[in-house]
């Protein structure tokens, strides 16, 4: 009895090739006019009608061909020949251009100014108060 995996399996490529996307099966369902629970099968089958498979590339901004001859090695490949120091993946800067410790001092003395502002208001209100409490 083989435990391997059949390296042909449709179904599998667009779920890998989903979540590599950051897609949840509820978004893709959604760019299908779909439930979850069908996309849930159609990741689970082997073979995809091609007219169907068309569709779910093009949801996946992807093409056929590409969810056809999917790899977890060419990925992997792709991402270990093209991502230095200075790249950026999935959108995140890794090597940021400013000190994160300055930004983070920046809201604090924005805080601080919030703080005495708030206070002020508190100090002014309470005099106002005790004004009218003074005049009965």
């Amino acid at each position: 009895m083989s435990t391997a995996t059949k390296p042909n399996h449709i179904g599998r490529k667009i779920s890998r090739i989903r979540e590599l996307r950051g897609m949840k099966q509820e978004a893709l369902a959604m760019e299908l006019g779909i439930s979850q629970q069908s996309v849930s099968l159609i990741e689970q089958s082997e073979t995809i009608e091609d007219d169907k498979l068309e569709e779910v590339a093009k949801a996946l901004g992807v093409t056929k061909e590409a969810i056809e001859n999917f790899s977890e090695e060419s990925v992997l490949n792709i991402m270990s020949n093209s991502f230095h120091d200075n790249s950026v993946l999935n959108g995140v800067l890794y090597n940021p251009t400013f000190n994160p410790i300055d930004k983070i001092m920046e809201l604090v003395d924005e805080n601080k100014k919030l703080y005495q502002e708030l206070l002020k208001a508190e100090k002014e209100k309470n005099a106002y108060l005790e004004k009218l409490l003074n005049k009965k």
